[in-house]
């Protein structure tokens, strides 16, 4: 696959997911969230050029270090993440402002990385990229799907006759 063809699926996906983060979506425990993840993962071991030929052992450790990278992504982004259950059990997440710095910081970190390596003559291939978004999607996708299992689902009994009706929504704090 060309590096075109990977730059636009890497910008794609990022936007899709940082658009979607800031609304309040239903956790599904029950979905395949290791669906998107595997195929970005399938992709970037597709690709002969993951690591420079002439530099293998720099390109590993910077690949590497670009994989952790993404999992503190994916680790930051679910404990920023709000989560909160309905009176019908239902549980919703919706990322707060926290959820900006670790997507300000992850990518940042990442340039980083990127330029360490033109420094030191390592060619990177957009691909590089890919383990870590996947990465970083499946670390959070797993911590919120945890998180949600934890929650006590139960739901609230409607009002006696003659009371109020409030409408109480346990909601965790970060």
């Amino acid at each position: 696959m060309s590096a075109l063809v990977d730059a636009l699926v890497i910008v794609a996906i990022a936007a899709l997911v940082i658009v979607r983060q800031f609304r309040a979506s239903r956790v599904d425990t029950d979905r395949r969230w290791g669906l998107l993840p595997a195929v970005l993962a399938v992709m970037a071991l597709r690709e002969p050029h993951l690591l420079d030929a002439h530099h293998v052992p720099a390109s590993a450790v910077i690949l590497g270090a670009e994989l952790l990278v993404g999992l503190a992504t994916g680790v930051g982004w679910a404990w920023t993440t709000r989560i909160g259950v309905e009176p019908d059990g239902a549980v919703w997440s919706r990322s707060t402002r926290s959820s900006v710095g670790v997507w300000i910081l992850g990518p940042g970190l990442r340039a980083g990385l990127f330029a360490l390596g033109v420094l030191f003559g390592v060619h990177q291939d957009s691909s590089a990229l890919l383990p870590a978004l996947a990465g970083t999607l499946l670390v959070r996708s797993g911590i919120l799907i945890w998180r949600a299992r934890r929650l006590d689902r139960s739901p609230v009994p409607g009002p006696a006759y003659g009371e109020q009706t409030v409408r109480t929504t346990w909601k965790e704090r970060v």
